[in-house]
């Protein structure tokens, strides 16, 4: 077996383990996990001629939707990012193409990426069909971000023994900060006052000014970090609020679920007006919609849900597809296929199938992370790891470069993923799996290619005689055929019988014809030149 023989089968070995790596470690990462298109930023859902025509007409007026009008029922679970933005926005268009009278969305998430959540909330809130998000089935949850999605819905519904709640914005590029959880005041600058320093105007009586204890004053250099979290806080807050005064819902609940990090079960949230509707079902929550009123771009209309014909909306395959490879797990494991197959076509050039592999799976984990949240620095320890490695192999360095290089890769793969919100992590047994793969396998391509160097050199006449090969076909009745030596195709004439297989020498060259006979001892390795 030849050394290129010997990568193909262990780079085929690769690909095939790879596919049974990411389902172990990811055994939810569906199409409806992550995704990756629809990303403009100022993308809306666009009204339909055939929409403004029913509007204007009455046949989907102010007073009521046509009986006849199906609904259409959209399922998500898992942490929402890109691709959840992309599925959702087709669903509402394939929605509205189909005339329905509303898209029922069954939600269950621990939350995900801003972008994607506000994606998602502008097509929502653009969108000529309304919508009404389902918190399904028992024991599901719209934290986080679920909770801004619910927020801007037409209609919030949850089934019981279910939760929304815990909006605390994450941060990204490092660990969050936990919010200020003292009671909410401010001085004349607009900064933050201690609980103590409330309590004690609270009791001053009129007139008489307050002294404040320097030991109870705040430090007034600003802190980068605190402001930077206010800032997002502040932000997350006032949109939330914005989203609970247009659907008419608790705003103040909302903004404690943001400052606070608050929880809420489906029983609560209704009593509280935090969501609109308690139902067990799709078919009871359609039940409960009946003769409901909702406001639309175009103006209001009035549902018929009672008895209304459901259809589901899937993702299709090419989201399923970009969903997959937007999956953290498989990016990461789509970059290191790509660096292993380059590697091994530089070691082993001509082998092309490793080659052209790894810059398809190079160019897809490239793609994917321009999606993902990641850091760059991360990525750039990825490659600086594997570079020191592979020269620590090739120029023994008393294991500083390998070292080195295996530490930098981990601290890349535990960086690469620059935020900490669920589902969006690399886990550490794919880390650790990948650093010693990575090890392994340099150690082979590197040890096979210095095998070939120190392999002689095969050229010129006088090099060809009495070397060994192998006769690929039956000699025909002139004597001449095909036969492999010194890894070469040469034509060659014997002045005997020679057959398929047999092991043949080389006695004489003939201009691009070898002349050769039937070896003195069979079975003698190939390309191994006789004394």
């Amino acid at each position: 077996m030849t050394a290129a023989s010997l990568v193909r089968r262990l780079f085929l070995l690769l690909l095939l383990a790879a596919p049974l790596l990411t389902v172990s470690l990811h055994p939810k990462a569906d199409a409806e996990t992550f995704s990756p298109v629809g990303l403009a930023t100022d993308s809306v859902l666009p009204v339909s001629d055939d929409y403004e025509g029913r509007a204007n007409n009455g046949h989907l007026s102010p007073t009521m939707a046509g009986q006849e009008a199906p609904v259409a029922v959209l399922t998500f679970s898992g942490a929402i990012g890109p691709a959840t933005a992309d599925y959702i926005r087709r669903a509402l268009l394939q929605a509205q193409e189909m005339g329905a009278q509303l898209a029922v969305l069954r939600l269950d998430t621990p939350g995900g990426l801003d972008t994607a959540m506000r994606e998602i909330i502008k097509d929502i809130l653009a969108s000529p069909v309304p919508v009404a998000t389902f918190v399904y089935p028992s024991g599901a949850r719209a934290a986080s971000a679920g909770t801004f999605i619910l927020y801007a819905s037409h209609i919030a519904a949850m089934a019981p023994g279910t939760t929304l709640g815990a909006a605390t914005p994450v941060a990204i590029g490092g660990p969050g900060e936990t919010p200020d959880e003292t009671p909410r005041g401010t001085n004349d600058n607009g900064q933050a006052k201690p609980a103590a320093q409330n309590d004690q105007q609270a009791n001053q009586p009129p007139g008489q000014e307050l002294t404040p204890d320097p030991a109870q004053t705040p430090d007034p250099t600003p802190v980068v970090g605190d402001a930077m979290t206010r800032k997002k806080v502040e932000d997350t807050v006032a949109y939330i609020r914005g989203l609970a005064h247009l659907r008419a819902r608790n705003a103040e609940w909302a903004e404690r679920a943001v400052r606070e990090a608050v929880s809420l079960p489906a029983e609560e949230a209704v009593a509280i007006n935090v969501v609109d509707l308690l139902a067990t079902d799709i078919l009871d929550l359609l039940n409960q919609l009946e003769g409901r009123t909702v406001n639309l771009p175009l103006g209001p209309i009035t549902l018929a849900t009672a008895g209304a014909t459901t259809i589901s909306i899937d993702p299709d395959w090419r989201n399923r597809f970009l969903a997959t490879i937007t999956n953290p797990g498989v990016a990461y494991i789509l970059m290191m296929i790509g660096i292993y197959g380059l590697l091994i076509e530089f070691y082993n050039p001509g082998v092309f199938l490793p080659g052209v592999i790894g810059a398809v799976s190079l160019l897809l984990a490239l793609y994917a992370f321009h999606l993902l949240p990641i850091s760059y620095v991360g990525a750039g320890l990825i490659f600086l790891g594997v570079a020191f490695m592979a020269m620590e192999l090739m120029i023994p360095a008393f294991g500083i470069l390998g070292v080195g290089g295996a530490v930098a890769f981990i601290i890349g793969s535990v960086m690469l993923m620059d935020t900490s919100v669920p589902g969006f992590t690399l886990p550490w047994p794919l880390i650790v799996g990948a650093t010693v793969t990575t090890i392994i396998l340099l150690i082979l391509i590197i040890n096979m290619a210095m095998k070939a160097n120190r392999k002689p050199l095969v050229a010129g006449r006088e090099e060809l005689i009495g070397a060994i090969g192998t006769a690929l076909e039956d000699f025909d009745d002139q004597g001449r055929g095909w036969i492999r030596v010194c890894s070469e195709l040469w034509r060659a004439k014997s002045g005997g019988p020679i057959g398929k297989g047999q092991q043949v020498e080389v006695t004489r060259v003939h201009g691009l014809e070898l002349q050769v006979e039937v070896a003195r001892v069979q079975g003698l390795e190939l390309d191994v030149k006789t004394t």
